[in-house]
């Protein structure tokens, strides 16, 4: 798998489609310029049905639990070997892009980067 999604990310994208009865659910991440740090992460609920089988890749998991997420060409590029996760922090909860090998440098808050170039 190009990008991965952690068991955590999984369950809690389980736990929203089960909640908005909704099984296409999916998790669209995207990379824009911007940020502190030149690129950012944007993450949106989707359904998986809305992806463009031209421009889009769908991640699934491994396992049954059927979790996806969405990323497009452009975005791919700068997030393969990733991962997706779901972190609980005293701040709130959120998905998150971890372990990013293109990325050499990230803000405080992990939501944007700067790469090699």
């Amino acid at each position: 798998m190009v990008v991965d999604i952690t068991p955590r990310a999984a369950k809690r994208l389980n736990e929203i489609m089960a909640k908005d009865a909704n099984p296409d659910l999916a998790l669209r991440v995207t990379v824009q310029s911007g940020g502190c740090h030149g690129f950012q992460y944007l993450m949106s609920l989707t359904s998986a049905r809305e992806a463009s089988p031209e421009d889009d890749t769908i991640f699934e998991t491994d396992d049954d639990s059927k979790a996806r997420v969405v990323m497009d060409e452009p975005s791919l590029e700068l997030l393969k070997g990733s991962q997706v996760d779901y972190t609980m922090e005293l701040i709130g909860s959120q998905f998150k892009i971890v372990g990013n090998p293109a990325a050499t440098s990230s803000c405080g808050c992990g939501t944007s980067f700067d790469i090699k170039v």
